[in-house]
């Protein structure tokens, strides 16, 4: 579970992510999106999404990115989300210890072509 900051905290410190904090931050890689599009993207009901993401802004690894209209939805106001820097190293440390646990399935035959 992410924690609140503490300074100075290196990335892999807050691994493993939890599945939905991982999907969530991933969402955001590409760049702001507000909280329904997020829900759609990965999945997730607006309990979880809602809560994921107030504990991703205590833990500093979201941002809030300020409100405006979303014109897909006419003129309702949306609040958007973006990565922090801090989010950004965390969730490229948790893709790189996923790489490497799928790394090793495969080469024990786990997955891959002819799965054991």
């Amino acid at each position: 579970m992410v924690t609140k900051r503490r300074a100075g905290r290196a990335p892999e410190a807050y691994l493993p992510l939890p599945p939905a904090t991982f999907h969530i931050l991933v969402a955001l890689a590409d760049g702001e999106r507000h909280g329904y599009a997020i829900m759609k993207a990965v999945g997730l009901g607006p309990g979880t999404l809602y809560g994921s993401l107030k504990r991703l802004l205590e833990a500093g690894l979201v941002e809030e990115g300020g409100e405006r209209s979303d014109p897909e939805r006419g003129d309702e106001r949306r609040r958007y989300y973006r990565l922090a820097p801090l989010g950004l190293s965390v969730v490229r440390a948790e893709a790189r210890r996923l790489d490497a646990m799928v790394r090793a399935a495969r080469r024990k035959k786990l997955i891959g072509e002819r799965p054991a």
